[in-house]
């Protein structure tokens, strides 16, 4: 499906890129910024060098004492694959053209995984409730980190804009306490996933890792998917109007922009007059007030609001990062084709605001996992996601909320070939979307890895459902994934838990769809579900709220994730 990406005022600014990109591209010979000194480059595939010279001109990759030549093409492009490597380093590798030579330095082999996503990927080392110890021990030097500069686009960028030369964002770097100590690096540090993942993986197989961080908070799933990966038939159509009418009106936007930044400039000084001041008080009390009710084991207060929504900022005339493939063109295109061995994600709250978008997260996410795969020309490299974990209030009723259907949405999206997903609805936050413990995230995260990427035989997964039978006014379900038996709470190391825990999650319903909640009892391999109130019972959800109790584990500590075994349509309002 093409589509019209140049009109009016918009159609000079293109060219005007395009007209300082050769500009550039004449300037000797030129990588993208992610290659460099310190980078890592992926093993075990043919590895992926491209950039820019003088157009018809020679090109020569020297590495590992072997020469790689080509020529450059009308649009002064060239691109090399390179042999396959073993884990190993350091190395160095040369590019040259006739009159210039490029040389890049400590080069290791090993495995590079992206990490993608919102805020809770996003979320830095340096605020995470370990980080202070984990900065401390960050001695790795096998570790190295590659962080994608924040940045939006209307169309595809081929490289990310220079940074200054004394910024670690925008090259690769070295582990070190000094790095992840630095508080102008990333947000609050590198992704505290990310790292912990890392770790993992170098304990695992031994080689050298990369990280690449490329995230971005408060982004939806559309905004890091290409024209292409959204024009896919059926197409996204509302997705693409979007981004067609933020192109179509570019120039008159850029135009009136700084009227409306002004505007709202003075509307929050207002605000703040008014509102702000006092309501940001009540905001450090209720930080304490929250402190205090975790200490002593209370359910924390609600946050406190506004008396009046404090004015928006006007949206750049580029619509920002969360419009349809602003994300994606400014954060994914400029490292798109770079070797990798696959992508950690962690994103889908902000599919979650509304219904409709939560039950139509299943095929935007498989559309932007094959999107992904199918730009990066690497066949389909692992792709492993976080599923939502809990938040907001404990649930009320058995049945509730719109968190569960993107959960469901992101079940459902195992489907695809080489995915994994973490369950995580039982280290999450009530009153803090962005929960401060990434360790056992990242810790199951890692076991999904060595599950799908690298094919350990390991336990990497909570029970599964599986299949449902009824026997009288009892619903018996059985699961995959139980591995060495089922356990109501969360086992401790040797596997056993409590013999007088409640089973809690569990809710059943009749042919009328009204859940309520359930006894739930483990017998053998099996979970038994029952109710007083449901005589004649035909279905069961589990864990099926944004905020939900349930505590159903294999004995290897890994928790079971919610699931319903109906499939009536989703109400036409759900109760937060």
């Amino acid at each position: 499906m093409k589509r019209n990406f140049i009109s009016g005022s918009f159609n000079c600014l293109f060219v005007l890129i395009l007209l300082l990109s050769s500009s550039m591209a004449f300037a000797g010979v030129r990588l993208p910024a992610i290659f460099g000194d310190n980078m890592i480059l992926q093993r075990n595939i043919r590895v992926p060098v491209w950039g820019w010279a003088e157009i018809g001109e020679k090109v020569e990759v020297e590495f590992m004492g072997k020469t790689y030549k080509t020529t450059t093409g009308t649009d002064g492009k060239w691109t090399i694959k390179l042999g396959t490597y073993k884990a190993g380093g350091p190395y160095e590798m040369s590019i040259a053209t006739k009159a210039f030579t490029l040389t890049f330095k400590n080069i290791l082999i090993g495995d590079v995984w992206v990490a993608a996503g919102q805020s809770n990927m996003e979320f830095g080392i340096q605020t995470e409730q370990h980080g202070a110890d984990a900065i401390a021990k960050a001695t790795d030097k096998e570790i190295h980190f590659f962080y994608v500069p924040m940045a939006e686009a209307l169309l595809p960028q081929q490289d990310i804009a220079k940074v200054p030369s004394d910024s670690f964002n925008g090259k690769w770097v070295v582990c070190s306490p000094e790095l992840m100590a630095n508080p102008k690096w990333a947000w609050h540090g590198f992704s505290a996933i990310g790292y912990y993942f890392a770790q993992h993986i170098r304990q695992s197989t031994g080689v050298p890792v990369g990280m690449i961080g490329s995230y971005k908070g408060a982004t939806s799933a559309q905004a890091w998917m290409s024209d292409d990966g959204l024009s896919y038939s059926p197409p996204f159509t509302k997705y693409i109007a979007e981004h067609q009418t933020l192109v179509d009106h570019f120039g008159d936007a850029t135009a009136t922009y700084p009227q409306r930044l002004a505007a709202y400039q003075d509307s929050l000084k207002t605000w703040n007059l008014e509102v702000g001041n006092d309501f940001a008080v009540k905001l450090k009390e209720w930080e304490t007030a929250v402190v205090q009710a975790k200490g002593s084991g209370q359910m924390p207060p609600a946050r406190p609001r506004p008396s009046r929504p404090d004015p928006h900022v006007p949206a750049s005339p580029d619509g920002g990062f969360n419009t349809p493939e602003n994300s994606y063109n400014g954060m994914i295109a400029p490292i798109i084709r770079y070797g990798i061995k696959g992508i950690i994600w962690y994103q889908g709250e902000s599919n979650g605001d509304r219904l409709a978008d939560a039950v139509g997260y299943k095929e935007l996410f498989t559309r932007l996992i094959l999107d992904w795969r199918t730009h990066w020309e690497q066949g389909d490299f692992p792709f492993l996601f976080m599923q939502l974990p809990n938040f907001r209030d404990p649930a009320v009723s058995a049945s509730e909320g719109i968190w569960p259907w993107v959960r469901e949405a992101q079940l459902k999206t195992l489907a695809v070939p080489l995915t994994g997903m973490p369950v995580i609805t039982d280290v999450g936050d009530a009153v803090n979307i962005h929960p401060t413990n990434k360790v056992d995230p990242a810790y199951r995260l890692a076991l999904a890895a060595r599950h799908v990427a690298y094919g350990e035989n390991i336990v990497y997964s909570g029970p599964v459902y599986k299949a449902m039978r009824v026997e009288g006014n009892k619903i018996i379900i059985s699961f995959d994934e139980i591995n060495k038996g089922l356990v109501a709470g969360k086992p401790s190391p040797d596997g056993t838990a409590g013999a007088d825990i409640e089973l809690k999650g569990f809710g059943i319903a009749a042919g009328d769809g009204k859940f309520v909640w359930a006894k739930a009892v483990v017998e053998g391999n099996t979970v038994v579900v029952s109710s007083d109130q449901v005589l004649a019972p035909v279905a069961v959800r589990y864990n099926w709220a944004d905020n939900p109790p349930g505590n159903l584990y294999n004995k290897d500590g890994l928790p079971a994730g919610p699931f319903r075994t109906d499939n009536w349509p989703p109400p036409l309002q759900v109760v937060h």
